[in-house]
């Protein structure tokens, strides 16, 4: 079955290209997914059982009951009755990642074979449905960016390493695994060899800016790129498992480009342990200095430049660890031989505001060593580039924060103007409301998502159900609860207003108070049961 499917070809330029323009036509036993500009290439997909299967003459047979444009397969997954397909259905380009478009996704959809599940218990059909909430929740996932050129997962520097063949491999093949977000759904499209249409996915951040300096225009391109390896959203994931893997790590690459100059400055941003035990961990690794700075003290709400007493500590190990930097000719001027991994123990967003800050250092070092600026002259002296450049860092930390924390980046003001603004502060304190209600309410459901979509749950058809609790079920009892609370609440006011009027109100005021009181003590004391918890993996 495998030699019949279309052996895939790299471009004229040597380049690996994937299919980018795909037709999706619905029979009533299969889809057919094939290519707009190429017809002959293509696979269908058993609507039945989701095998896939090869093109062939014999595919297309009869009228498809719907056709439409889509723009990419991002893989399959197979639950308890079927399996379903994840298809990009909308797009839009973000822009240019050393001369390859990049878009980012605005819209995905399922569709499922699972003509089977009819035929299932009661129970799978509970769990399927279970199931395919979270995947609804997979389709509204933020951030996720692709090409349909090049692998956009690898810094410049490691991409300069690679044999020169390498861009003619299949691009699922040239990405680093640690930063395909769909690395589990691809399985099934590579067994079956259809690298023409195996797209991989980075989910993170991915922003261009054009500068004009000095008559000169040239490109600051910042991508961010989240790990897959512990996956998760800010309540339940947090830490170190016990093979090292950090929560939300993010790497982190700012791309400076002018007259065929290519600079590149990469920082890791990770969740490390509290201070003392990362502190203490960090004095047993040779080559590695730990520095401790206390944000929060030191620079407050509003004096973003004091990020500078921070600098002077570690700006000797910062210039001598460089950056990456290529001529015109791409031969190799230099390269980075150190890397800043800023680690805030309990803030990702103070996170962003130091290594935006150590960004800005590092283009001001690179433009100098260009020529655009002279040794005196820095980068915040131009004030519209300046805040380009502030603004795409702080549009990157908008966008982290939605993937990891559900709400906008705190602090964005101190990276888009250097200090914080009234309005900043309000729409903080929004951010942290909101936080609060997520990560208590609704990031269980979110992990669990996170954690089927990634593969860290496996699908076991013939085990126990894992939504099967021993406990009272928290999503039927919270709005109750909260109903209670409320509605005693009030009364209580009510009742205690009226009771100067007449005395049998204070037996109704003493009632609804003791009602009032009890309903929040149980749920004082049954507070985990009733916030939103996974249920599919444990927290390491």
């Amino acid at each position: 079955m495998e030699s019949s499917f279309s052996s895939p070809s790299p471009s004229s330029s040597g380049r690996f290209k994937l299919l980018d323009r795909l037709e999706l036509q619905q029979f009533q036993d299969k889809y057919v997914i094939k290519s707009v500009d190429y017809p002959n290439r293509g696979f269908s997909i058993g609507r039945r059982d989701g095998n896939i299967e090869p093109f062939t003459d014999e595919t297309i047979s009869g009228t498809p009951s719907k056709t439409s444009t889509i723009y990419g397969v991002a893989g399959t997954i197979r639950l308890i009755a079927g399996t379903y397909i994840l298809v990009i259905t909308s797009r839009k380009e973000a822009g240019d990642f050393l001369g390859f478009p990049v878009f980012r996704i605005t819209s995905m959809e399922f569709l499922p074979c699972n003509e089977a599940l009819r035929f299932s218990t009661s129970q799978e059909k509970r769990d399927e449905a279970y199931f395919l909430n979270l995947l609804k929740t997979v389709v509204s996932t933020p951030g996720l960016y692709y090409s349909y050129e090049t692998d956009i997962t690898l810094n410049l520097q490691r991409r300069y390493k690679l044999s020169p063949g390498w861009m003619a491999k299949p691009i699922w093949k040239q990405a680093d695994p640690r930063f395909v977000w769909n690395k589990n759904l691809l399985e099934e499209l590579i067994e079956c060899k259809l690298d023409e249409f195996i797209i991989p996915l980075m989910q993170g951040s991915f922003g261009a800016a054009q500068l004009s300096l000095k008559d000169t225009t040239a490109t600051i391109t910042l991508v961010s790129r989240r790990c897959t390896r512990r996956l998760g959203t800010r309540m339940w994931r947090r830490g170190a498992n016990l093979e090292g893997d950090t929560a939300n790590f993010i790497e982190t690459e700012q791309l400076f480009e002018l007259e065929g100059f290519k600079c590149s400055l990469l920082q890791h941003g990770d969740e490390g342990k509290l201070s003392s035990a990362y502190a203490a961990e960090m004095q047993k690794l040779p080559n590695v200095r730990y520095v401790s700075f206390d944000f929060h003290h030191i620079c407050g709400n509003s004096n973003f430049g004091n990020l500078q007493i921070l600098y002077d500590q570690i700006s000797e190990e910062f210039q001598n660890q460089g950056y990456f930097i290529i001529d015109a000719e791409g031969e190799v001027l230099g390269e980075q031989k150190g890397i800043i991994r800023s680690n805030c123990i309990d803030c990702l967003d103070r996170t962003n505001v130091t290594q935006s800050y150590l960004a800005q250092k590092s283009l001001t070092a690179q433009m100098q060593r260009i020529g655009v600026l002279a040794s005196n002259e820095c980068i915040s002296m131009f004030s519209e580039d300046y805040g380009k450049f502030r603004t795409l860092w702080a549009e990157q930390g908008d966008e982290i924060s939605l993937e990891y924390a559900g709400t906008y980046a705190l602090k964005g003001d101190l990276v888009r103007y250097g200090r914080q603004t009234l309005g900043g502060i309000i729409k903080d304190g929004m951010s942290a409301l909101s936080r609060y209600y997520l990560n208590n309410f609704q990031d269980g459901v979110r992990q669990d998502a996170l954690d089927l979509i990634s593969g860290r749950y496996s699908m076991n058809r013939n085990g126990p159900s894992p939504f099967q609790l021993n406990g009272f079920e928290s999503v039927s009892y919270l709005p109750v609860a909260s109903a209670l609370v409320v509605g005693g609440l009030t009364l209580t006011s009510f009742t205690l207003h009226q009771a100067g009027r007449n005395a049998p109100h204070y037996v109704s005021t003493v009632l609804w108070a003791g009602v009032t009181a009890g309903v929040m003590a149980f749920v004082k004391a049954n507070g985990r049961q009733f916030c939103s918890r996974p249920r599919l993996c444990g927290l390491l």
